[in-house]
């Protein structure tokens, strides 16, 4: 009786404890669920926060690059006058107008007709004259018709590339070689002159093509470089025996590449850029550097004086030695010198040995350039007629 009561009550506490044992468990779980859903409230609430945030950051972001926008667009409803040599130079007045807010104009002019109508018209024509044969620049200067400009992007410059007042800048270099026309040497079994002392040989009298350097500022660099490489008297007698070996100086600066290209001439005195080496390519031709020395001129960029829009072209010269115009300039040109400009900035590779360009005295580019020519037109004769 004893034992079976004692039973009685170990079952009814096994089962009191299975039922408290079940309950903690649901409470358990029950709690679980209700810290989980807290949680992920918690996290909803957190992640929208984030959201918030972000759109307020990008908002701002937003917000303060319109800002910036305004502040860059400076001279916007305002327009740059310029004279340019070429309309090729579009993209980078584009360019620009789209950091500044400038409109730009411009128009393309002679060097020597720029200079003459802004004596004619007793005030500046533009604002901004860019490109043209550094010995136009140098008359401009001392005529009284450029504005001096210095900043901290005009004193990267190489003071042999600028005017040490700051009236005149390049903006990359014009570096002149020789074109030649492999079938035609082959033909007459003639080799490719390697140098200007090969080029004064007579076994090429008639084959090679220059264009009249009183015409052409590009081979008034060749002849006043030549000058400079082996002196007044060397030169000259130098230039004299070259002069034999060509019938007519051309009257079009592209008349060398053209007609070396075509096969009236074995040897042109060219410009060498990119046009030479894609010319070459075309028509199984090839570009040479001088091996004696390669001459050289500075391609110009000046504020005229008294214009209305200076500070405007001020930004523009600054804007122009910046790496990005600078690898602009470099692939409209053509040209591999933009580096000789601006140290370090990228640009075409055309392999121009530049411990070869030759040691000029720009002093004398502008200053000599009457009695180089006057000496060159009595050399050459009625093989140099300007008409």
């Amino acid at each position: 009786m004893k034992s079976n009561f004692i039973s009685k009550i170990s079952l009814a506490t096994a089962m009191l404890l299975t039922f408290t044992a079940c309950g903690s468990q649901q409470n358990a779980e029950e709690a679980s669920t209700n810290d989980t859903s807290v949680e992920q409230k918690a996290n909803e609430k957190t992640e929208e926060a984030v959201d918030d945030t972000a759109k307020e950051e990008e908002e701002t972001s937003k917000e303060d690059e319109k800002e910036v926008a305004n502040e860059d667009q400076v001279f916007e409803g305002r327009t740059l006058n310029v004279v340019a040599t070429s309309d090729s130079y579009v993209p980078l007045f584009e360019e620009f107008t789209k950091e500044t807010g400038a409109d730009v104009e411009f128009l393309s002019m002679s060097s020597g007709e720029v200079i003459s109508r802004t004596k004619a018209e007793g005030k500046a024509m533009a604002d901004l004259w860019f490109g043209g044969g550094l010995d136009a620049f140098m008359a401009a200067k001392d005529d009284d018709l450029l504005e001096s400009y210095n900043s901290d992007m005009t004193y990267k410059i190489p003071e042999e590339y600028k005017d040490v007042y700051g009236y005149y800048f390049s903006k990359g270099l014009t570096v002149v070689g020789f074109l030649v026309n492999d079938a035609i040497l082959e033909e007459k079994g003639l080799e490719a002159p390697k140098t200007w002392k090969d080029l004064a040989d007579p076994k090429y009298k008639g084959e090679v093509i220059m264009s009249n350097p009183a015409i052409s500022g590009t081979n008034y660099a060749a002849l006043k470089g030549l000058l400079d490489l082996y002196g007044e008297e060397e030169g000259w007698s130098l230039f004299e025996k070259i002069n034999d070996n060509i019938d007519f100086y051309s009257k079009r600066g592209k008349d060398p590449q053209e007609k070396t290209a075509q096969g009236e001439f074995a040897i042109g005195i060219i410009p060498v850029d990119q046009k030479a080496f894609d010319a070459a390519e075309d028509y199984g031709l090839t570009v040479i550097y001088p091996e004696d020395g390669i001459p050289w001129v500075p391609e110009g960029v000046a504020i005229f004086k008294d214009s209305e829009n200076t500070d405007i072209a001020e930004a523009f010269i600054d804007f122009m030695l910046s790496e990005k115009a600078q690898t602009m300039i470099a692939e409209i040109d053509g040209k591999d010198t933009n580096q000789l400009i601006v140290p370090d900035i990228k640009g075409l590779d055309l392999g121009l040995p530049k411990d070869k360009l030759i040691d000029e005295d720009l002093s004398t580019f502008g200053s000599q350039r009457e009695e180089i020519l006057n000496k060159f037109k009595e050399i050459a004769g009625d093989k140099a007629s300007e008409e």
